[in-house]
């Protein structure tokens, strides 16, 4: 069943928790065993983290990179040698993907989005539909917030083919966590190929402002004023239509605020700009810097925001067929995804300068991506 074992250089690129990431999900899928030496060696402390950003506290204990790794190990009842917090090498032996219940807790305010990430297109190919419970962080720094996960990378991942149920039990802050969602999703045969090209005109700006624990509502007010006070500034014609939202006691747990605002085409796509609280930033600054990201990333002329771009590179790497998006400049993150996706899964991707007349002015890009055509040995 094992193929070669795959050799990973850790410190390259990124040099962080996406290469263990991207490299154990494709070494799951693919059934290979797989070794990554000097993992985050070029980080202020090396090793596997206690949740990676802010690794020099040392209140997080348990390591996301941690838990994502041992998820898939037991996804799969693979054997996974070396992971504990500081070490600089792992090696993981896949085997067969399963389905059911998995859970995996950060035990601290690490990303339940990053565990969704690397977990996610594994579930897809196991032999049985997957409910994955994930506890830690919603909203937390340095990752995907839960609500950019369900408003804008879920629609638009589901281009691919398959469907998935997104089920926040709680909302966990920065730095307990503390929160819970549960992930349903079931088997596909294959992946089907996206191509988005045509960007369209914004035709809806919508968001969310929220104050979660003591925190006044009013501050979930002035973030969203503040935003809509800067996106009239560039976008004077379409509404802003910004719900502050006072989180449920029983639904989040600790204190948190923050903001995402999502701009919608008239061709689907969807763009963001997010942001959170921290002690002593005042909400109207808040507000302004979610807006601030938007307007950039609808500059571009892109049809994906500068965050989803290297979230749809496993995805289109197991597609069944050529996959293309326009994307604005083309983030680490993005180049170290496709990396790991050509060395492991031997995908091919071309990455060029767009040639439409409109982007000629613009940093813009097309990612296009011959894609392995991964089949589901259980269906």
């Amino acid at each position: 069943m094992a193929g070669p074992r795959v050799e990973v250089d850790g410190s390259i690129m990124e040099g962080g928790g996406q290469i263990l990431r991207v490299s154990t999900a494709l070494s799951c899928l693919l059934g290979l065993p797989l070794r990554v030496q000097k993992i985050r060696a070029g980080r202020s402390t090396p090793g596997l983290s206690s949740g990676g950003w802010k690794s020099k506290i040392k209140v997080l204990t348990r390591p996301q990179h941690l838990s994502g790794l041992e998820m898939i190990r037991d996804l799969c009842d693979g054997r996974l040698e070396g992971a504990e917090i500081g070490s600089t090498e792992i090696t993981f032996t896949p085997e067969k993907i399963k389905g059911g219940i998995h859970t995996a807790d950060t035990k601290t305010a690490g990303s339940v989005c990053l565990l969704m990430q690397v977990s996610m297109p594994c579930v897809l190919f196991a032999a049985s539909p997957s409910e994955l419970h994930l506890r830690g962080g919603t909203n937390a720094e340095m990752a995907p917030q839960i609500d950019y996960t369900v408003m804008v990378f879920k629609p638009i991942v589901e281009k691919f083919g398959f469907r998935f149920n997104c089920d926040i039990k709680t909302r966990g802050y920065y730095p307990k966590g503390g929160g819970e969602v549960i992930v349903r999703m079931s088997p596909v045969k294959q992946l089907n190929p996206i191509n988005l090209i045509d960007r369209g005109c914004v035709t809806k700006i919508y968001g969310r402002a929220f104050v979660a624990g003591v925190l006044p509502f009013k501050v979930a007010k002035d973030m969203a004023a503040a935003a809509v006070r800067c996106i009239r500034k560039e976008i004077r014609d379409l509404y802003v239509n910004i719900q502050p939202v006072q989180e449920p006691k029983e639904q989040a747990f600790g204190n948190g605020n923050g903001i995402i605002i999502i701009a919608e085409t008239s061709t689907g796509c969807l763009f963001a700009g997010s942001s959170l609280g921290k002690r002593g930033v005042n909400a109207d600054k808040v507000g302004i810097e979610a807006a601030e990201m938007l307007l950039a990333n609808l500059r571009h002329g892109g049809t994906v925001d500068e965050y989803l771009q290297d979230q749809l590179i496993v995805f289109m790497a197991l597609a069944n067929g050529v996959s293309r998006i326009k994307t604005g400049p083309v983030t680490l993150h993005t180049q170290t995804a496709i990396h790991f996706a050509e060395q492991i899964a031997k995908a091919k991707f071309i990455v060029k300068k767009s040639e439409d007349e409109e982007d000629a002015s613009k940093d813009t890009y097309i990612i296009e991506c011959q894609g392995i055509g991964m089949t589901n040995p259980n269906l």
